[in-house]
């Protein structure tokens, strides 16, 4: 039996939808861990530490769940960790035929480490922080989409930006 989960992502920035499947998740493990890749093709608005930052400030009521950062391969990661389990999460169909060619292939590489999918609630099921990192810049309230702490980064940084 798997004790030990691990969320994986960007997480730039979280978002209420990031939040929703980690309660999920806390809720089938006693430890989940939420870890922020380093991923500089993606080039994330902000840093690791940043982002790291955030997820603790919209975690750090949770019971059993730790948020860190990692480089390199997530089932790499997971192995240090002695986790077997990551979580993906499925917003829409279209998400599903990457997570799902990743989960594959994480298997190939590892067949000890599972991978499962969670969906959020409908209500955050279109969700995106690309979305709403654009939104922002163009001025929108993210007041539903984000906790305050995350909107105010997100407006901070998109001034310093410009």
């Amino acid at each position: 039996m798997c004790q030990k989960a691990i969320y994986p992502g960007s997480f730039d920035p979280v978002t209420y939808g990031h939040i929703d499947l980690i309660k999920r998740a806390q809720d089938i493990f006693p430890e989940l861990t939420v870890a922020v890749a380093h991923n500089p093709q993606k080039k994330p608005l902000f840093s690791v530490k940043e982002r790291v930052e955030m997820l603790k400030e919209a975690t750090k009521d949770f019971r059993g769940v730790t948020v860190t950062d990692f480089d390199g391969l997530v089932i790499d990661y997971a192995s240090r960790l002695k986790a077997n389990v990551l979580i993906r999460g499925l917003r829409m169909i279209s998400d599903f035929e990457y997570e799902f060619q990743m989960a594959l292939t994480n298997r190939k590489l590892n067949p000890h480490i599972e991978t499962i999918f969670l969906m959020p609630q409908e209500s955050y099921s279109y969700l995106s922080s690309k979305l709403l990192k654009e939104a922002a810049s163009l001025g929108a309230d993210l007041s539903s989409f984000v906790p305050d702490f995350v909107k105010e980064a997100l407006k901070k940084k998109l001034r310093d930006v410009s």
